[in-house]
């Protein structure tokens, strides 16, 4: 039975790579080969009914290759492995992140082939930071992704994150608010992740505190006393009565009523909130807001606000948290330089672009028109995508984005995309993405020269 510690932390995430990356970092240091290489990380295609995603993890990615220690923790579990010499060991516990690293900012919408951001840096440097910059582009850029549609769903209205309970571990739920925050989502009910990202904070009730009383006005009078603004949950057994008796409570009340909102947890949301909302008004309680939760997604919630549902906020949980309909992306981490040549792969169906790059985007009257994917040393029409983020394991100053920033860039280039792009539905016609003549041309004759 271990007694390590099991939470991934500065000191410990170093070993956080799928073991061939190290093999492969000490046959390259073996060998000598320690010239900068370019790794480029992109998706290779939308999930279905995905239109765009929205880039996000960046600042995890850069935190990461700060911090970038093997301590002597972690040497000695190498050395355990059996797999490693002695003279790497060494070298792992200098190592240090040295390299430069380009990416198009947290909250840009983004396409296939599209470089998400490119890493350069001495070969095993950049091939040992993979499983980590994976791992949190893939996550944060695919929960970003659904919660942009469930705002757009939204239309306007508040969106509520619901999910830490079900969502795949706690990191999960804390770089999920994260996500959210900057897709446009409003609060977060983890308390965590609003201390550790200052995003707002909110919550409701549970059925277990209504069942807890004998009465449930019982438990409504007492939390509405307790807190000032809050919300009620009034399906506990039977959702009208329960508004009610919400009725009955603001009139025994009086002044001191001070509830914000009425919760909508099961059954029939639409028809329910309008029935709700016309006793709420009936008895005067018209600055009493509805908010609805349970199984919602954007297919829900667009469908509630086509019907016209009073609901002026959503609490969305599992099918946002876990972005249930596509959970994952064909995202990829390629070699595509090394020691000044371009590199790729030629396997059927897993096209690489080499070297590095710089996507272009053009636009019409506010609205973009299309993407080129050119080499790093194009100049092509268009509004030029990519930063330096990180120079010399340092990042720059495009590199210490604030999350508010991100969240209101990334407002402002969705309004930028068609509106079918930016829609639910597959768009008919594909956001075009381009590849600059100069780009294929290099791609032909690196792939030329690796097939002589």
């Amino acid at each position: 039975m271990t007694t390590a510690n099991p939470w991934i932390d500065d000191r410990s995430v170093a070993l956080f790579t799928d073991l061939y990356e190290l093999t492969m970092a000490q046959a390259y240091y073996a060998e000598g080969m320690d010239a900068p290489a370019t790794f480029s990380l992109f998706v290779r295609k939308l999930p279905a009914r995905r239109n765009y995603l929205l880039a996000c993890g960046l600042d995890d990615v850069l935190h990461y290759l700060e911090h970038l220690r093997f301590d002597a923790d972690s040497l000695d579990h190498l050395a355990s492995l059996g797999q490693f010499d002695d003279g790497f060991l060494d070298w792992l516990s200098r190592l240090r992140f040295t390299g430069d690293v380009w990416a198009v900012p947290e909250g840009t919408p983004v396409f296939p082939d599209e470089p998400i951001l490119e890493v350069t840096a001495p070969i095993a440097e950049a091939q040992i930071a993979e499983t980590f910059i994976m791992n949190q582009v893939h996550l944060q850029t695919t929960l970003a992704s659904k919660a942009s549609r469930v705002v757009t769903a939204a239309a306007g209205r508040t969106v509520v994150d619901f999910g830490p309970r079900r969502m795949h571990g706690t990191d999960a739920a804390v770089k999920a608010a994260r996500a959210f925050h900057i897709a446009g989502v409003g609060a977060t009910s983890n308390v965590f992740a609003s201390k550790v990202y200052g995003v707002a904070a909110t919550g409701t009730m549970a059925h277990s505190y209504v069942e807890a009383w004998d009465e449930e006005v019982d438990a409504f009078r007492s939390f509405a006393k307790r807190y000032r603004q809050t919300v009620l949950l009034v399906d506990t057994y039977d959702t009208l009565r329960g508004v009610d008796r919400v009725c009955a409570l603001a009139e025994e009340m009086g002044d001191a009523f001070d509830v914000r909102a009425i919760r909508l947890d099961s059954g029939d949301l639409a028809e329910l909130a309008q029935e709700s909302r016309r006793r709420l008004d009936a008895c005067g309680l018209h600055d009493v807001s509805i908010f609805a939760s349970s199984s919602l997604d954007e297919d829900a919630i667009a469908g509630l606000v086509e019907a016209g549902a009073p609901i002026d906020g959503f609490g969305v949980g599992t099918r946002m948290g876990v972005s249930q309909d596509a959970p994952s992306l064909d995202i990829a981490y390629k070699l595509v330089a090394y020691a000044g040549k371009g590199r790729l792969k030629t396997s059927t169906g897993k096209p690489v672009l080499p070297g590095r790059k710089q996507v272009f985007r053009n636009e019409e009257a506010g609205t973009a028109s299309g993407d080129m994917v050119a080499r790093a040393d194009e100049d092509q029409p268009g509004r030029p995508l990519m930063q330096p983020v990180m120079r010399d394991g340092r990042r720059t100053e495009a590199g210490r984005d604030t999350l508010d920033a991100a969240r209101d860039r990334a407002a402002d280039e969705l309004r930028r995309l068609p509106a079918a792009i930016r829609g639910l539905a597959s768009a008919e016609q594909p956001y075009p993405v381009q590849v600059s003549r100069a780009l294929e041309d290099y791609r032909d004759a690196v792939i030329r020269e690796r097939a002589g």
